[in-house]
């Protein structure tokens, strides 16, 4: 099952430019995160990692800059807050 997933993502990428992919809001795109996953920790992890970030990518996502540290965090849907290692360089705060 774990090659499966990869290979869909594979074929994901070969059949569809990259410039005409949906731009993600997280640093690695969702696709190229989700294979890595899958590739090293398997089906069930990489099919965990496809919905965390399928519910978390693309709608009512809140850039702020942290008060108590002045750095750029992103809100999730989930309400988990990531750090700005992990943020597309598109969204972050100058």
């Amino acid at each position: 099952m774990k090659f499966l997933i990869l290979l869909i993502i594979k074929m994901y990428w070969l059949s569809k430019p990259k410039n005409s992919r949906p731009k993600c809001v997280f640093k690695k795109s969702c696709s190229h995160y989700v294979y890595e996953i899958t590739q090293q920790q398997g089906f069930l992890k990489g099919l965990k990692a496809f919905w965390f970030r399928y519910k978390n990518c693309r709608v009512a996502i809140q850039i702020f800059k942290n008060p108590v540290n002045n750095k750029t965090n992103m809100l999730l849907p989930s309400r988990i807050i990531i750090d700005e290692n992990e943020i597309a360089e598109r969204l972050l705060i100058k």
